[in-house]
């Protein structure tokens, strides 16, 4: 049996701690709860800045979150020119791309380069953990008066779901995105955990995707239907329905999904040729694993598993892998766990390319913020949000490009700085949301997607 993974990587205290719809609005008892009235309502609605989102040259997203902030030093922007303290204990490597190198670390995406676009100059305002997480994901700074949404879930609330998979899958939980949910969505737009880890291979299964034994396909339908026509009854008498309809959109997500053969073969890695898996890394990378379980699996078999799902249909897909808060003895977490990564990360965008998908998907390596520019007392590098890396690559940005750049020691940008708004703007952009539109949050309150960002455009091909 698969037992819950701990993981014992260095890190500071923080790092281990770590739309209200017009519908709902024209509801008696919402009204009356706020003091407004119909009329109100509509002006409210007529003052807000409505933008229709179309689906964009992204039509699927795959978000690989690495928690705990990765150096840009030891990945996306090394510094060979630098002196011994600041360019830190790897070399290059090569890239078809003249001029460009990765780190040591990555010689695999290193062979993909040009296939990918990396933002170089990223600056950000938040040197914690958790907030910095909460900035990276929904683009806003956190704020004690109002949970902003993940933008996974503003995804969700614009598109929906898509050929019967949630519109917001989270592998293997939800549990890495910490405070950034739903914020002021409803509750219903948050993500799908898988409640597994596809590291497992074959014996990997989905949470309640399968049909509890004894119940065939007729006894499953009959009991949705009895459940529908308790539902409504129960609506007609909750003063505010709100809880049960969130309640019954999980329901019916769950149905929808169990009773569609493509859902699950999507899921079933079985399906999967060995030669594929492999070469994404499952059963590879033994000699680092940890507590039993090879990081080769993890970040391998977890890109696997969205690249299955996004084909299929899946539209927003989020997971995480490792753990990157390098305070201490940097060299040897990133001698570990980098292969791993780097080699998924790499057959992600190559597979993803053989198949005519690349670039109508998005993918997003997010990180919380970068690493200081000198190495410290312990060997290690501590939070450092003034200049950081991103990588990206397919949907619908250049092939190729490596965007901006910090400055020698990496403490500063020194060409082209992207805030996190204008990333999250142009983002948002290659999905089809204008992020300037407004969302309704809980007191008649309009709120802009991304406050004040701007698109890229050399960014986008």
């Amino acid at each position: 049996m698969y037992a819950k993974q701990t993981h014992s990587f260095p890190g500071c205290a923080g790092f281990r701690r770590l739309e209200a719809t017009r519908r709902d609005f024209l509801r008696v008892g919402s009204l009356a709860g706020l003091g407004i009235c119909l009329g109100d309502v509509l002006k409210l609605e007529a003052a807000q800045k409505f933008y229709e989102s179309r689906e964009g040259k992204a039509r699927s997203v795959i978000q690989i979150v690495c928690q705990g902030g990765i150096a840009a030093q030891e990945s996306w922007n090394p510094k060979p020119e630098a002196p011994l303290e600041y360019r830190g204990p790897f070399g290059v490597s090569k890239t078809p791309i003249p001029g460009i190198v990765l780190s040591e670390t990555m010689p695999e995406c290193a062979k993909v380069a040009d296939k990918m676009c990396v933002i170089r100059s990223i600056t950000g305002k938040e040197a914690d953990h958790g907030r910095a997480m909460y900035a990276m994901l929904s683009g806003y700074r956190m704020s004690p008066a109002l949970k902003h949404p993940a933008v996974g879930a503003v995804v969700n609330h614009e598109f929906g779901p898509r050929a019967s998979f949630p519109g917001y899958i989270a592998i293997p939980d939800g549990n890495f995105l910490g405070s950034v949910g739903t914020g002021y969505l409803n509750p219903k737009y948050g993500a799908f955990s898988v409640g597994g880890d596809p590291a497992l291979g074959d014996s990997f299964q989905v949470r309640d995707l399968k049909l509890p034994s004894g119940v065939d396909e007729a006894l499953f339908d009959t009991r949705r239907n009895l459940r529908e026509i308790v539902n409504t009854q129960f609506k007609k008498l909750e003063a505010d329905p709100t809880p049960l309809e969130t309640m019954d959109s999980f329901y019916q997500q769950a149905y929808t999904m169990m009773s569609s053969q493509k859902v699950r073969d999507a899921f079933d890695l079985s399906k999967e040729p060995d030669a594929i898996k492999k070469a994404y890394g499952f059963g590879r990378f033994l000699e680092n694993g940890h507590y039993g379980q090879p990081f080769g699996s993890q970040a391998g078999m977890r890109c696997l598993l969205a690249r299955r799902l996004v084909e299929a249909g899946a539209r927003f897909v989020t997971l995480t892998f490792g753990g990157w808060d390098t305070h201490v003895q940097l060299r040897e977490v990133y001698q570990k766990q980098m292969p791993a990564l780097d080699n998924a990360i790499a057959m992600l965008v190559r597979d993803l390319d053989d198949r005519g998908l690349l670039d109508s998907t998005l993918i997003w390596v997010a990180s919380e913020f970068g690493r200081t520019p000198k190495i410290n007392a312990s060997a290690g590098r501590n939070h450092w949000g003034r200049v950081f890396s991103i990588a990206l690559a397919g949907g619908g940005l250049k092939r190729g490009l490596f965007y901006g750049d910090s400055d020698a020691t990496s403490s500063e940008p020194v060409k082209d700085p992207v805030p996190l708004p204008d990333l999250h703007t142009t983002l948002y952009h290659l999905m089809g949301i204008n992020a300037d539109k407004e969302l309704m949050a809980p007191g008649a309150r309009p709120i802009e997607i991304v406050d004040g960002g701007k698109v890229i455009g050399d960014l986008i091909a």
